[in-house]
């Protein structure tokens, strides 16, 4: 690289000033920033100069071999304080997640977890860590608590009292379409306890329980799953627990207003629920009696129900088991329903045989059962007490006198329907509950006959027909008077054919007591005539109904 002069340099300077001196102002160009050059750049440059011995610049800055060198564009970055010790040496405040014992003594702490071992080596107790806070600004907060302030709960209530779970749906969709039918003649359509206790038990809590249980006892005797178990049982313990607060609170307001206990339509229905629900369970130690009597006491009350329906249907539906049950108890009786004393209450005469929910009551049937036990009981007494002759003249003419109602009656059912086949096979029962209370128990031609007579009535009942429901009482009485053994299968089939329709717990201990009877009889035991004491022998007391 060749420098210039100064003198030239100068002499050139010059020149060009008086120049522009003499000529006239031109206009003033954009004026384009000139650029820094970054450091590195210009350390570029020169390293490129003194690597170049040919360079040789002119006086408009051009190279004599016409290269150019580019300049680099952009601001030059800074140069970066070199770091000095102070700031390289890094500050360590004071830590604030040390466990609590260690920052109250003021010492270091390893920060060990669950405890730290600083604490372990000084003998001391680690009191663990404060828990971690996550900061939150003020909106945040806010937002917080309006969420736990305005939360609106999900719950909702429960529409019918009772019906709570999918368990309790499914009891009580089976009440609706497979269990009602089977206590009443009535078709799957309409029958008393769909129309007249269902809707009483979605206004009344206590009566809703006892249904459910009834249904959940009738499925779990099916399929014992634990899940059935468990509501049915818990349906059951609140039934009983609503029954009992309903007749106690019954009891104080009568004491306070000093007036005969008065109680509501549901509670005296749920007292016949449950002893439904024994046949359904097929209890054999009596549980039934309890609500037996408490219906029975309920039921003599002189009290005015508000639905008239409802109260024909349990006077009916009570009398039924009150009678049945009297026939296979040493010691149940049914009520005197000519004590003037009872209620004033009398079957409806617009209310026809046909429209029953069972057999016996409206058509006046089952005041010949009540006449035989009372007959049965004096002749067992008389037997007991070794009196002789066992049957008295009077015993005997009242029996004759019974017969030729019997004989009379008619059932005003239609003709050859199943109802009127399963009426007159109560007739052909009520006969041979006579012949067995006054005749010895030994094999007779016409009782053999009658026994055939009521077969014939059974084989032509339809098996799905809705009449089935009341049958076993009825298979009771021709079963325990079946000497030929021609007459047993079919009394076995229709034990069958009544428990594949109903599948109520009651049935197979009624076949076992028959069958006991049966043994007595080909052992020409007398005291086969005396099934009632044959069930206390055997340790079952149930309804046969």
């Amino acid at each position: 690289m060749s420098p210039l002069s100064s003198s030239t340099l100068s002499s050139e300077l010059c020149s060009s000033s008086d120049t522009e001196a003499d000529e006239e102002p031109r206009p003033m160009l954009d004026v384009v920033p000139k650029l820094e050059d970054d450091e590195d750049s210009v350390i570029e440059d020169i390293k490129m100069a003194d690597s170049s011995e040919d360079l040789d610049f002119k006086v408009d800055g051009r190279l004599r071999n016409d290269v150019i060198p580019k300049k680099k564009r952009g601001r030059p970055k800074k140069p970066q304080p070199s770091p000095s010790a102070t700031q390289i040496k890094v500050t360590k405040g004071r830590s604030k997640t040390g466990c609590l014992t260690c920052r109250r003594r003021k010492k270091k702490c390893d920060e060990a977890k669950p405890s730290c071992l600083n604490c372990q080596k000084n003998a001391v107790v680690c009191e663990g860590y404060t828990p971690r806070q996550v900061w939150r600004s003020g909106k945040d907060r806010t937002t917080e608590v309006r969420r736990v302030s305005f939360t609106v709960p999900r719950g909702l209530p429960f529409l019918v009292d009772g019906v709570e779970t999918d368990v309790d749906r499914h009891f009580l969709d089976h009440f609706v379409y497979n269990l009602s039918h089977l206590f009443t003649m009535h078709e799957h359509t309409s029958n008393p306890f769909k129309d007249i206790l269902l809707p009483m038990a979605t206004q009344h809590k206590g009566l809703m329980h006892s249904l459910l249980a009834l249904s959940g006892s009738h499925i779990v005797a099916e399929k014992p799953e634990p899940a059935f178990h468990e509501r049915q049982d818990y349906h059951f313990a609140e039934a009983i627990s609503s029954l009992r607060a309903s007749i106690e609170a019954a009891n104080e307001g009568a004491k306070e207003q000093e007036e005969e206990l008065m109680v509501e339509d549901p509670t005296v229905a749920s007292t016949l629920v449950h002893c439904l629900i024994c046949i359904s369970q097929g209890t054999t130690k009596g549980e039934y009696r309890d609500h037996m009597n408490g219906a029975r006491e309920l039921l003599k009350l002189d009290r005015k129900s508000k639905n008239p329906e409802f109260q024909q249907f349990i006077w009916e539906f009570f009398m039924y088991h009150d009678v049945s049950n009297s026939l296979t108890s040493l010691d149940w009786r049914p009520v005197n329903y000519d004590d003037p004393t009872l209620p004033n209450f009398v079957f409806q005469a617009t209310i026809q045989p046909q429209s029953g929910v069972v057999l016996g009551v409206i058509d006046g049937l089952y005041k010949y059962l009540k006449k035989i036990t009372a007959l049965r009981d004096n002749i067992r007494a008389r037997k007991a007490a070794g009196q002789q002759p066992v049957v008295l003249y009077e015993y005997l003419s009242e029996a004759v006198k019974i017969d030729a109602e019997i004989r009379g009656w008619d059932s005003k059912q239609e003709a050859k329907s199943p109802r009127w086949l399963a009426a007159e096979l109560y007739r052909q029962c009520t006969w041979v509950y006579l012949y067995r209370t006054i005749q010895a128990s030994k094999p007779n031609p016409s009782l053999s006959k009658a026994v055939d007579a009521g077969l014939d009535c059974l084989r032509a009942i339809p098996p799905g027909e809705s009449t089935q429901c009341i049958l076993l009482m009825p298979l009771f009485i021709l079963g325990c008077a079946a000497f030929e053994d021609r007459q047993r299968p079919d009394l076995e089939v229709g034990f069958d054919n009544l428990q594949a329709y109903s599948n109520l717990g009651n049935i197979k201990p009624a076949k076992q007591i028959v069958r006991r009877v049966w043994e007595m009889m080909d052992a020409g035991d007398e005291r086969s005539w005396d099934w009632e004491t044959i069930m206390v022998e055997m340790g079952i007391d149930l309804l046969v109904t």
